[in-house]
């Protein structure tokens, strides 16, 4: 009889149990690093794991405890727009970087239309994955409440609101904003115009009150025929781009809400004969791949968006295991790396700063 206790095959949990000399349940409490067994019992139990080479059977363990070892990634955005913007792919790098050191899968879906949204929920409500990571959240969005009923552990990136009841990840999108604004007024611009994203999501809705707050903070009163509602799109920042040179030829700036749209304004601005940065001064939003290739590179506000993924991941990974969630000050700010904050509603709400990355567009 060969060390494993049977020819060429795996040891099993009751082979380790026989040769420590415990029952079942103690060898399963040690391998789980419970800590309700005694150091004299836990060593025999490893003694005999390390003889047997035994190795825990990790599907076996997941289903015994109820869990499948895997979480969702779920952008409720049409495919397009996951492909078309960097913002979503280093969202998932941050999230791969912080299940790299873990054996939790990572499930991608895209549920850009009501036929993959209603799929989905019939997918999260069969309970395959231990918790979901929500990107990019619309107002009225039925996904979150979704998760909510299902009970199933949910981090947001993006707050849908201030009162947001969902565990959140943000960035500082009104203090970026307001940043953006302070740079092309210290640039001796005055008719600074804004290309706004969907204003259905929260952090666009942000972005322009960063915008009026920091011109009505310089004394400028808020012109609001420079005020062009985009959707995050290149066709969309192309669009309103074209509206604003209507509206107010004379504009000397603009900052757009994403760098996709700025990338939009730009081609509208040279169509229309406009120097960047001599006649109209650029900032966009991201400090995306997109940014840095622009001719002129584009001046940007940079979100920290690997580390949003990070935080997420690891927010949502605590919450799976039933660790507390983090507890901080009131306002709802944290610090990089660190999940210290509450929101207004007692959940974990986590701001990360931005940063303005100035480029020859302005």
């Amino acid at each position: 009889m060969n060390g494993h206790g049977r020819s060429g095959g795996r040891p099993t949990l009751e082979e380790v149990a026989a040769r420590a000399g415990v029952g079942r349940g103690t060898v399963s409490r040690v391998i789980n690093g419970s800590s309700k067994v005694s150091e004299h019992t836990r060593a025999a139990v490893e003694a005999a794991v390390a003889e047997l080479a035994y190795v825990p059977n990790r599907a076996a363990r997941a289903l015994a405890a109820n869990r499948t070892d895997a979480i969702a990634l779920v952008i409720p955005e049409p495919e397009a727009r996951f492909f078309a913007e960097p913002y979503f792919s280093d969202v998932v790098r941050g999230v791969g970087a912080a299940l790299a050191e873990t054996d939790v899968q990572l499930v991608l879906t895209l549920a850009g239309s009501d036929r993959e949204r209603r799929r989905l929920a019939q997918y999260l409500s069969g309970h395959r994955v231990d918790g979901v990571l929500l990107v990019s959240v619309h107002a009225g969005d039925p996904l979150p409440e979704l998760l909510a009923e299902l009970g199933i552990p949910t981090v947001i990136s993006g707050r849908r609101s201030a009162g947001e009841t969902l565990p959140s990840v943000d960035s500082d999108n009104l203090a970026g904003a307001a940043e953006a604004v302070r740079h092309l007024l210290g640039r001796g611009r005055r008719a600074i115009a804004t290309i706004t994203g969907p204003l259905d999501v929260y952090g666009a809705q942000c972005r322009l009150d960063g915008y009026r707050q920091a011109l009505a903070a310089a004394g400028h009163p808020v012109d609001e025929e420079l005020v062009s509602v985009g959707d995050f799109t290149e066709d969309g920042g192309r669009r309103a781009m074209r509206e604003l040179l209507n509206r107010r030829p004379a504009l000397d700036a603009v900052f757009a809400a994403s760098d996709v749209m700025a990338a939009g304004a730009r081609r509208e601005l040279r169509a229309a004969g406009r120097r960047i940065p001599r006649d109209v001064a650029l900032v966009g939003f991201d400090d995306s791949v997109v940014a840095r290739h622009m001719d002129p590179p584009l001046t940007s506000v940079r979100q920290p968006i690997e580390e949003m993924g990070r935080t997420m991941t690891r927010l949502l990974l605590d919450q799976i295991a039933g660790k507390p969630q983090p507890a901080g000050g009131p306002d709802g700010r944290g610090v990089p790396g660190g999940l210290g904050a509450v929101g207004a509603t007692g959940v974990a709400a986590v701001v990360l700063p931005n940063s303005l990355v100035v480029r020859e567009s302005s």
